[in-house]
């Protein structure tokens, strides 16, 4: 493929990419993001005040409605480490957004992984499927929903694959090891170097003339 020749950039190349680059984030900051901490906060505190469901800044997270839908899925993360309530909002908020993973440690004021456990969570958040404009934008390339569906859960499995690989065998240096999560990891590792190593496979058919 031919390509142009490279130049320095000039200073109003980059100031007007910088420009839009920055536009567009403030965009996306006073709209989505802001909109998406304020439904985080409402979650937060509406949810069972002892007496009905009702208001409460006080409230206790495990009873409020981020804390239900929290509690009821995650423990789909405690092979990787991050069964937290706090840990699976963040995750699933960052498919909205990811700068609201960082949002929702804001709101809900996030803390208490272990290093080996944050870690972890890092790893499968950089790596699972990006936000809904990035979908979007894969659905429009493909111009097929099964093949976006399957970009998607692409990435999710191997960003859980890579997480549980990391974090069970980091167990092993903590003292704490999981026997079954380490096994679980062994074969994945084990999976994942097959499909790197394997040949690939030759095409022997015969392409008929019209």
């Amino acid at each position: 493929m031919e390509l142009p020749a490279y130049h320095l950039p000039t200073i109003g190349n980059l100031l007007r990419s910088m420009w839009e680059r920055g536009w567009s984030f403030i965009k996306k900051a006073g709209t989505v993001i802001l909109i998406s901490s304020i439904a985080i906060w409402l979650g937060s505190v509406l949810g069972n005040t002892g007496s009905g469901f009702g208001f409460d800044p006080d409230m206790e997270l495990e009873a409020s409605v981020l804390g239900y839908i929290g509690n009821a899925i995650k423990w789909i993360f405690a092979p990787i480490g991050f069964a937290d309530i706090k840990a699976t909002i963040a995750t699933i908020m960052g498919l909205v957004a990811k700068e609201e993973v960082v949002g929702v440690f804001g709101v809900l004021d996030f803390e208490g992984l272990s290093a080996l456990a944050g870690f972890s969570f890092l790893i499968f958040n950089l790596l699972c499927a990006p936000c809904f404009a990035a979908i979007g934008a894969i659905k429009r390339e493909m111009n097929s929903a099964k093949w976006t569906w399957f970009a998607i859960g692409y990435q999710c499995v191997f960003a859980y694959a890579l997480s549980l690989i990391v974090y069970q065998a980091g167990l092993l240096f903590t003292g704490a090891v999981n026997v079954v999560g380490l096994i679980f990891a062994i074969l994945v590792l084990a999976g994942l170097i097959f499909l790197l190593v394997r040949p690939a496979k030759k095409y022997t058919g015969v392409v008929k003339e019209k």
